[in-house]
């Protein structure tokens, strides 16, 4: 019995060791190098459009015409408003107009399929803008359609990766007025 108690003892005293050993090596590593500013740029895009995907994937198609009060945006309005919002950049970095209107007719998207193969594809669509660009096209000049003013590449992207938040802010507002859960805001499995 008193070997037993000794062995546990030992073990546990050995992982001890092994546990401030990884945390002793984490510390003495040399920090990884910075990553570009188109990879940066990329590594936001795609964070923002990820949380906006499980969103669209995520919320019940009964509720995606739901508004916690009726001079907001529905749902599924939020979602359209906030993708195609993309397009101001990625169609001028691509050569191409930006899109006619802010946002497209919820009529023109009428289930949720629809609507989360749109956020996805615009987001697709900005990463590959941003991917060839590349950091040296990040200086690149383009015209901003509001304010029709002329601005870096990169300054147009973070600004509309700003707005993107920002709608993933509301949406998270949606869900609770819902009485759902947010997808970023469950425990992880």
């Amino acid at each position: 019995m008193k070997k037993q108690i000794v062995g546990v003892v030992v073990a546990i005293l050995m992982a001890g060791a092994l546990a401030v050993a990884q945390d002793t090596m984490k510390k003495d590593a040399a920090p990884k190098p910075a990553v570009g500013p188109s990879q940066a740029l990329l590594d936001n895009w795609n964070d923002v459009g990820r949380k906006l995907i499980a969103m669209a994937e995520d919320f019940p198609e009964d509720k995606y015409d739901f508004k916690p009060v009726p001079a907001q945006r529905s749902f599924a309005e939020q979602l359209l408003h906030a993708a195609n919002a993309n397009y101001f950049f990625t169609n001028p970095v691509m050569g191409l107009k930006p899109p006619a209107g802010e946002d497209p007719k919820r009529a023109d998207y009428k289930t949720k399929a629809a609507v989360v193969e749109f956020v996805k594809k615009a987001f697709a669509d900005g990463a590959a803008a941003i991917k060839q660009k590349g950091d040296k096209g990040m200086s690149d000049l383009i015209v901003d359609p509001f304010a029709n003013q002329k601005v870096r590449v990169s300054d147009m992207a973070w600004g509309l990766l700003e707005h993107s938040g920002e709608h993933y802010g509301q949406l998270v507002v949606y869900y609770r007025v819902a009485g759902l859960v947010p997808p970023e805001s469950r425990p992880k499995k």
